[in-house]
């Protein structure tokens, strides 16, 4: 399988490939209904290990998920040199505790991208977290600052910032950042990560597994096309811009990794896929932000 495709990262000049790796799935049970199963040590490892051999070469974690960061490290120490490591701070107080775990538990001296892991309700950081990373970045434990935002007044204040780059929800349910956030990312040069892809697993046959109270997500997706060829829509409708410079895939198999690297070789897609999805309503952001589903969900 030839290798994921790079792009520029921004202002930082790192080549990223367009698939990265998040690994929320590998340190939580994460995920819809009975699907929210982390995988074994011993398979999370051959997730790893396959993604780089993939040319996958950023991978994206957080002190917040779970045992993440510890199977990184304990998978990877000996191929640190191959990738492009980022993980976050808790939003609020001083940082560097948080980050001198994270150095242990990755098994590395340098962090490559460390951001602020934002919550719903933030707009501006918490200066403290922002003066914290500064020090850090000024003692060479940090090369790049970024933002990990919910909201386009907080991804709009971290590009005037100065931040590095941005982690937002970006997917075609999610088109959110594209008037304002995306353009103004371009202009400042600043790095673009894309989560929420699949919208936490909604947009692939995993949307039969939603809750009556995510019916009008489930009624949306349905809209779009048969369940089976919404992942594939769902990458290529995002890698047929730029910015995002990335797109965070969640894989709880070799498999699932496997198939987002099969889709982005395709490459974008054509105008008039792009102009009929674009034409679909947005749903209200408490059915296509995760972080504000219900807990049932």
């Amino acid at each position: 399988m030839t290798e994921v495709k790079k792009r520029i990262f921004g202002r930082t000049g790192l080549q990223v490939s367009e698939i990265a790796l998040g690994t929320v799935e590998l340190g939580l049970d994460y995920g819809i209904g009975d699907h929210a199963h982390r995988p074994a040590f011993e398979d999370a490892a051959r997730i790893l290990h396959r993604a780089l051999d993939l040319g996958v070469n950023l991978i994206d974690t957080a002190r917040a998920y779970g045992e993440a960061e510890t199977v990184i490290g304990r998978a990877l120490a000996e191929r640190r040199s191959e990738f492009i490591l980022a993980t976050k701070v808790a939003a609020m107080g001083d940082p560097r505790e948080s980050l001198e775990t994270s150095l242990r538990e990755l098994r590395t001296g340098v962090l490559d991208i460390v951001q602020i892991h934002g919550r719903v309700e933030d707009v501006m950081p918490d200066p403290a977290v922002v003066e914290g990373l500064h020090r850090a970045r000024d003692a060479g434990m940090v090369r790049f600052l970024g933002a990990s935002v919910y909201n386009e007044a907080a991804a709009l204040a971290a590009i005037e910032a100065g931040f590095d780059c941005i982690q937002i929800a970006h997917s075609v349910l999610d088109r959110r950042p594209e008037p304002r956030a995306l353009p103004a990312a371009a202009r400042a040069g600043t790095g673009v990560i894309a989560r929420s892809v699949l919208v936490k697993g909604a947009l692939s046959p995993r949307a039969a597994d939603l809750p009556p109270a995510l019916a009008p997500l489930r009624d949306a997706v349905l809209r779009l096309g048969p369940p089976e060829t919404l992942p594939e829509l769902a990458y290529r409708y995002l890698l047929s811009q730029e910015p995002p410079h990335t797109l965070l895939v969640g894989a709880s198999s070799v498999a699932e990794l496997e198939a987002a690297v099969r889709f982005a070789r395709k490459g974008p897609l054509d105008a008039a896929g792009m102009e009929r999805l674009r034409a679909e309503p947005l749903l209200d952001a408490t059915f296509i932000s995760p972080a504000l589903w219900p807990q049932t969900a």
